[in-house]
């Protein structure tokens, strides 16, 4: 008897060990889906990359809008191939270079239509025979029998495919095809038995874009063919707006055929040196391998303690999320093309691009000042030369371009709170140059901003949106000026940061357009959503009443006091869109008039401790965390927009938010996670505990930081940074004094 008991304890401690041990040894990569955020609005990228990588080979349906602005939308069935570069969450298309199909059978050149299987290179695929994970991308391609595997460095595409035998074979490289663009120079020359070199140049969102690429084949490419659209020319090289090169095995292709493209701003000749410098051999597990180690070492700078599974899946798929884009925007050897054109050799710099800055300032740029100080640093750099490049810090920047989208210039405030909180590898000096150079310019409204007046909306698309924006900036400045000990300056930009208040009409309490004449728009609905032809941007008057996130306490005191604001505040999440108002697709994720799919409402749950009543803002994150985020594919609400809705779940989901990024300071929300270890510069690690968290226990009692009571329902940077660890003391009830005194409230 006590033999057997002893076997079974034996068996139930070796079972609880192995169990102990899989979870020490769980890589974090196994908990992300690059599927979440692939169906509804996410519009995120679907395919294989490395963190930041320039490159992000993956499939492509046809495009049919909107929701296909990543080229893949999880709700559809078919593809017409792999594209090597893609944007991931945007709310407008473009890239999708290079577009690579294998198939079988007779040559088709074209695409095809969607409708009419068999009129093109196109194929049909199932969700059953697909899979990606970090680094890697397999489908089936099921009207060809094709398996295609894709992995990737951080500037080449490594394709593997496995055709059925004994049918003709052929792989298509269409130039003609891009995402919202048209080709306006391509090109591609076989040059010897293994490489294809090429370019495609296009204008789209980005209106001058120029990308080179290079192919390398395992297998000597023996049959080579040029088109113009359909039309087959002569040679085995060819230029036209709508080039496609095609690979030919009329007797079958071998059963494995795999393929490396790199990429370049500069040349084709840095596309092939790109390849031979990051995958200089032919073994593509070993690659996607090394594309997996490069996610697990980035994902591991946050190390979450959860008992829900999904929540883990969530958390881990956003923080991927965060580092498909900025993307790098050089060569290995550092030569990348600048916003002038011009090629600039051998950077002391990674050059980054894809900076979708009205989303990302928010969030998205706060979170890789803690977590990516190096790659930060890197992206101010780079804006900072896009500066030299073409006169002013950049909007949206997008492949050497800048496209101007959104209002705002948000990098003003991106570089402020880098400098602010510390942020090294960059010129602080040449920094406050080209930010005060750009603010006192006189584009997109700022003369106006500079004459102490409001944006009129008679002269001005997006008056009180831009308005709005600037003042942001303008407080960034400020404090920046201040640091530097340029006092003139800081009270010249806190000023302007004042103007705001220019836009409030006391008599309906929201901001609202002005005319140069200075009367009020005459028709005007607070709850009125529009796109950027009116006073707001992607939003209406509800929801711009609160974009005063550096001044707080000033929205505060417009309102009539503590109690006002947070009346107001408890009006906004619950007044409901008018029956017939107009509403746009970006405007998810609802609240009463609280649309948490679209940026400028991003801060406005923290709000609430501003006023003493952080209890509000705890119910209201956790609100959000649990409805509007999820491990499915249409687990994110709205457009991811470049990592930004993901980087408002990792901040709220470890307890504290960015409201204003330069001001230094987070405010405390409500944690998902029971324990978030944040790896910080030098090797230090800052903890996040919460003490009897539970899906009901979602409100703060009280707060001990390194031991000691903490009072404050913020969090400082230089805490963090510091390293050290915050506990949060969680309950089922609310504590209304936790947070309430003045001198404990974010400021």
């Amino acid at each position: 008897m006590i033999q057997m008991m002893f076997k079974r304890i034996t068996s139930f401690s070796l079972i609880f060990l192995a169990a102990y041990a899989h979870a020490q040894t769980q890589k974090y990569t196994s908990y992300v889906d690059p599927f979440i955020g692939s169906g509804s609005h996410g519009h995120v990228f679907v395919g294989a990359s490395v963190p930041f990588g320039a490159v992000q080979p993956g499939p492509d349906n046809f495009y049919k809008g909107w929701d296909w602005c990543s080229g893949y939308n999880y709700g559809d069935s078919v593809l017409i191939g792999f594209a090597q570069t893609h944007l991931s969450g945007t709310g407008i298309g473009d890239l999708a270079d290079v577009l690579i199909m294998p198939y079988t059978g007779p040559v088709k050149t074209d695409k095809g239509q969607e409708k009419t299987p068999g009129s093109g290179y196109a194929s049909r695929y199932s969700h059953q025979q697909e899979k990606a994970v970090p680094g890697y991308y397999r489908v089936k391609l099921l009207d060809y029998g094709v398996d295609v595997e894709l992995t990737a460095s951080e500037r080449v595409a490594f394709h593997r495919y496995r055709f059925p035998a004994g049918r003709e074979a052929h792989v298509i490289i269409d130039l003609k095809e891009g995402i919202n663009d048209r080709g306006t120079d391509t090109y591609i020359k076989q040059v010897d038995a293994y490489t294809l070199l090429g370019q495609r140049f296009s204008s789209g969102w980005a209106k001058d874009q120029r990308l080179y690429f290079a192919i390398r084949s395992q297998e000597p490419i023996n049959q080579f063919a040029v088109y113009n659209n359909d039309t087959l020319l002569e040679g085995k090289q060819g230029r036209g707006k709508n080039i496609k090169g095609l690979i030919s095995f009329p007797n079958g292709a071998p059963p494995t055929l795999q393929l490396k493209i790199g990429i370049s701003p500069v040349s084709p000749e840095n596309a092939l040196a790109n390849i031979e410098a990051e995958i200089p051999h032919w073994n593509f597990q070993q690659a996607a391998d090394q594309a997996s180690d490069k996610w697990e070492r980035e994902l591991s700078r946050i190390r979450i303690e959860t008992g829900n599974e999904a929540d883990k899946r969530m958390f881990y798929t956003a923080l991927f999320h965060t580092m498909i884009n900025p993307s790098l925007f050089n060569d290995h050897n550092k030569d990348y093309r600048g916003a002038d054109k011009n090629v600039y050799p051998n950077a002391s710099f990674d050059n980054y691009s894809v900076f979708s800055l009205w989303d990302t300032y928010r969030a998205a740029h706060p979170l890789y000042t803690l977590i990516q100080p190096e790659r930060a640093a890197d992206m101010i750099n780079s804006m900072l030369e896009i500066y030299k490049q073409q006169g002013r810090l950049p909007i949206w920047h997008l492949m050497g371009n800048e496209t101007g989208t959104m209002v705002g210039i948000s990098s003003l405030q991106v570089i402020a709170e880098a400098y602010l909180k510390g942020l090294k590898g960059f010129d602080a000096g040449q920094a406050y140059e080209a930010i005060k150079a750009t603010a006192m310019t006189d584009f997109l409204g700022l003369g106006y901003v500079r004459e102490a007046k409001a944006i009129p909306y008679d002269k001005q698309s997006s008056s009180v949106a831009r308005g709005l924006e600037y003042a942001i900036s303008d407080y960034s400045i400020a404090l920046m000026a201040k640091k530097l000990g340029k006092t003139a300056d800081y009270n010249y930009f806190l000023k302007r940061a004042n103007s705001y208040q220019l836009y409030f009409d006391p008599s309906t309490r929201f901001f609202r357009g002005i005319s140069s004449e200075g009367v009020w728009r005459a028709d005007f609905s607070p709850t009125q959503s529009t796109g950027r032809n009116r006073d707001y941007t992607e939003g209406n008057a509800w929801q711009y009443l609160w974009l005063v996130p550096e001044n707080v306490k000033g929205i505060v005191s417009l309102l009539g006091g503590d109690k006002a604001f947070t009346a107001k505040l408890d009006s906004f999440f619950t007044v409901k869109m008018t029956e017939g108002t107009q509403t746009l697709a970006d405007l998810t994720g609802l609240i009463g008039q609280y649309a948490h799919g679209n940026e400028p409402g991003h801060h406005i749950p923290y709000l609430y401790a501003y006023a003493g009543e952080q209890w509000k803002t705890a119910g209201k994150v956790r609100y959000i965390l649990k409805e509007f985020y999820s491990d499915k594919p249409d687990g994110i609400i709205g457009n991811e927009d470049c990592g930004q809705m993901s980087a408002w779940a990792i901040f709220s989901a470890m307890g504290f938010y960015p409201v204003f990024p330069a001001s230094g300071m987070y405010v405390i929300g409500s944690p998902l996670v029971n324990k978030a270890s944040l790896q910080v510069a030098g090797g230090k690690q800052f903890v996040v505990e919460a003490v009897n968290n539970s899906p009901a226990n979602i409100y703060i009692q009280r707060l001990e930081l390194n031991g000691k009571p903490y009072k404050n329902s913020y969090l400082l940077h230089s805490d963090i940074i510091k390293g050290g660890t915050l506990r949060m003391f969680m309950d089922s009830k609310p504590n209304p004094h936790f947070g309430a005194e003045a001198s404990c409230r974010p400021q």
